[in-house]
């Protein structure tokens, strides 16, 4: 798995269409806007698959540190495929972004999960310190 993670002042995500993936997540809200927020661009890889409870729990420890260190509440899952080597199958991708969300929200975070399958425009304002970018690759 591979995560960019953004600090963000804002961040908007508004639906446009169907992706070209089989697999559409059902839309629940057209539009999502957070603000003061950890927005991680996520995609989840091919060799994810097979160790799916451990890629979970990996991301969302690096996640939560990183959350715990800018004192932020808010975190933006939002699935990203521009960042893949190999990317999963669309199913079990859908079960490791449900896994962190759930994870992050026993963590006592907001953890808002983009709906998978769909092309959308994206505007945020990201800030400018030595934390506010910082990219992982999760694996074993």
């Amino acid at each position: 798995m591979r995560i960019l993670m953004l600090h963000v002042d804002y961040f908007y995500c508004k639906i446009t269409e169907k992706g070209r993936s089989k697999v559409v997540e059902e839309l629940r809200q057209p539009e999502t806007r957070v603000d003061e927020a950890l927005v991680v661009l996520s995609s989840v890889e091919r060799s994810d698959e097979d160790r799916a409870e451990r890629t979970a729990e990996r991301a969302a420890q690096e996640i939560t540190t990183l959350a715990r260190q800018l004192k932020v509440g808010s975190i933006v899952l939002h699935p990203f495929a521009h960042l893949f080597a190999e990317l999963s199958r669309p199913e079990p991708a859908i079960q490791i972004m449900k896994k962190i969300e759930e994870r992050l929200n026993k963590e006592g975070f907001q953890a808002i999960r983009t709906p998978f399958g769909w092309f959308n425009t994206l505007e945020l304002k990201a800030k400018g310190h030595p934390l506010s970018r910082v990219a992982r690759i999760i694996s074993d």
